[in-house]
């Protein structure tokens, strides 16, 4: 009789592979993908009684990983701009949106477990201070911009940030949260326009250091507009985006 053999659980492939990666201490921008792509097989092997809509995923991705091997194997395609093309490259973009959002989802489950030590006493307020709400004219703020302009600027920032180093694994291989809390974006945010009386929006996400940081920075301005602490305006279609004060 075989010896029984319990698969860890993973949320996904792109889970499993950052695992492998993690326990093979390689780099994330230089995945030797023949040695990843054949542990990745044995543990797709192992499953063999799971749910086939799980395994589905997993095999898709395993034909993928033959793919890249594959193409690994050919002379470098060139693209546009002349440069070698890795075929790596899309499933590194993969990887790296996937840990973003996975360890976004750590901090989430912080928050929750932070927020049920808690308690809140109950609302004594006057009538009139209730129920006043700050009129806050959004037409007025916003009359100089166009939000798909800002979001366009913001997803060229984006792409143009090469954070080289690994920002939630350490030089030991240990991995470890990036602590990015929007409430601290907040604060940084309103004292940065205070001190600098105007500042350029795409200046302002380009001083950031890494891509979690440029995004939670934009949440946050986007927060400040909307709570009427700050203004951006724009001169004409195609100046810069300044940020000043709602005074």
């Amino acid at each position: 009789m075989g010896i029984p053999v319990k698969l860890q659980v993973f949320e996904g492939p792109l889970d499993l592979l950052l695992h492998l990666i993690d326990k093979n201490k390689v780099n994330i921008y230089d995945i030797p993908i023949a040695e990843i792509t054949n542990q990745y097989l044995d543990y797709v092997k192992n499953m063999k009684n799971q749910d086939m809509d799980i395994c589905s995923e997993f095999l898709l991705m395993a034909a993928t990983l033959l793919e890249i091997k594959a193409k690994m194997l050919l002379p470098a395609g060139k693209n546009e701009e002349g440069e070698e093309e890795d075929p790596r490259a899309e499933l590194v973009k993969q990887l790296l949106e996937y840990k973003m959002y996975k360890y976004m989802s750590y901090e989430l489950k912080d928050k929750l477990q932070d927020s049920r030590r808690l308690i809140f006493r109950t609302q004594n307020l006057p009538d009139e201070i209730k129920n006043f709400e700050e009129k806050i004219n959004m037409e007025e703020l916003l009359k100089d911009i166009n939000l798909s302009k800002l979001y366009r600027v913001f997803q060229s920032i984006i792409r143009k940030q090469e954070d080289r180093i690994d920002p939630v694994r350490s030089k030991f291989g240990k991995i470890q949260k990036e602590e990015i809390h929007l409430d601290n974006k907040l604060a940084y945010v309103t004292d940065y326009i205070q001190k600098q009386k105007q500042c350029g929006f795409r200046k302002l996400l380009t001083e950031q250091s890494s891509k979690i940081e440029i995004i939670v920075t934009f949440l946050a301005i986007l927060e400040l507009i909307k709570v009427g602490k700050i203004r951006i305006r724009q001169e004409s279609p195609f100046d810069e985006f300044y940020i000043t004060a709602n005074t």
